[in-house]
């Protein structure tokens, strides 16, 4: 099933995404997370679509994407979405990826879970604004990981928990 959709990008703060139609979002599988096969502006690519916490998602747009469509704040984008089991690795943050290579003993664990529950783990640590609970959140993926957790406990997949784009677990309006 290909979902097609119009829409523009928008800037929230120094960031630049292109948040989906309603309608385009009320079509994917999940409310949640879903990796998808996209066509942005005639630009295809594999990305993981993130949720905005009131039942829609977004797409981040990282500086090669915006250079590679000529983004800017209210750019025309049309697009289509083709949801996709196969989702791509997680980009780690630094953080996260030292404590597991200081981590010899749980390389066969990340390894062998999916590469959707590595994208949890990672959106887990990211999270939070504070330092300090990103340390431990750190840890905490270490230990969980060498107890044989899969995925983090108690976290709502459907929010929106980029700490620079939401507020209680919602996108902040660009508007």
């Amino acid at each position: 099933m290909t979902i097609a959709f119009e829409t523009q990008a928008q800037r929230i703060g120094d960031r630049l995404i292109v948040s989906l139609p309603d309608e385009a979002s009320a079509h994917l599988p999940s409310r949640g997370q879903v990796a998808v096969d996209a066509d942005l502006n005639g630009h295809s690519f594999t990305t993981v679509l993130e949720p905005d916490g009131r039942k829609g998602h977004w797409v981040a747009v990282d500086d090669q994407l915006e250079q590679a469509l000529a983004l800017q704040d209210g750019t025309a984008v049309s697009g289509q979405l083709t949801p996709t089991k196969a989702w791509p690795e997680p980009e780690l943050p630094e953080d996260l990826s030292a404590a597991l290579d200081a981590a010899p003993d749980i390389a066969e664990e990340w390894a062998d879970i999916t590469p959707m529950a590595r994208w949890e783990w990672v959106r887990w640590v990211r999270a939070t604004r504070s330092p300090g609970t990103r340390e431990r959140r750190v840890e905490v993926t270490i230990s969980k990981l060498r107890d044989g957790k899969r995925r983090p406990c108690c976290f709502d997949l459907a929010s929106c928990t980029d700490p620079e784009l939401s507020r209680g677990g919602k996108l902040i309006d660009a508007g």
